[in-house]
């Protein structure tokens, strides 16, 4: 009798390991605590701050530098969660990106981000330049408005990618030969006024 109750504690305390472990999973982990940039640096250019539990990136027409925001840490397969809204400028989330002498900072894929309904397509830096971008039938079911917060959702596993503006697919490639690892980041055109916002940044990494 004892070996059984043994047992059986020893299957609860397993299956309850288990049940905090894929619940700890599903949460993710912030790539932004909602207060300060710690595990981000910035590249020369424009000026990032924190507001009101929002990344703030704002640059003058003046800079002709793009400034990019850049984690420090790299990631190779994820899916990660963000909200942002643009009100002026031409902006971008980077990932799998690598940091290079350049006035632009970096090269890799860049999820665009802007006040057009360009935003959702695909452009690689220092690469192939634009991949793939949003069609009629897309632009018309997502609803993307400037100046509106919008839901972002990026997944890169291996050579597929995916991206969701407000949960519609917006772009997908099934055997991209593009970068396996690199960092994520958010940009600030240079040579335009550029005003962009992100919150609520999650990574899933798989």
């Amino acid at each position: 009798m004892h070996r059984k109750t043994n047992l059986i504690m020893k299957i609860f305390l397993f299956l309850f390991s288990l049940a905090i472990s894929l619940t700890a999973a599903d949460k993710g982990t912030p790539l932004f605590d909602g207060k300060t940039l710690k595990g981000w640096t910035p590249a020369p250019g424009g000026e990032w701050q924190v507001k009101d539990g929002a990344i703030v990136g704002t640059s003058p027409r003046s800079e002709r530098r793009h400034g990019i925001l850049l984690t420090d840490k790299q990631f190779s397969d994820f899916v990660v969660k963000a909200k942002f809204r643009v009100h002026k400028g031409d902006s971008g989330f980077y990932f799998r990106a690598e940091r290079v002498k350049s006035a632009v900072s970096v090269n890799g894929f860049q999820v665009e981000v802007d006040t057009t309904q360009e935003t959702g397509g695909l452009y690689e830096t220092g690469g192939r330049a634009w991949v793939h971008k949003p069609n009629a039938k897309v632009i018309q079911e997502r609803g993307y408005k400037q100046g509106e917060w919008t839901d972002l959702e990026l997944s890169a596993i291996g050579k597929h990618i995916v991206v969701k503006i407000n949960g519609v697919v917006s772009s997908e490639l099934k055997n991209d030969p593009g970068r396996k690892r690199g960092h994520i980041g958010l940009q600030l055109h240079g040579g335009q006024d550029m005003h962009v916002e992100y919150k609520n940044l999650i990574i899933y990494e798989k």
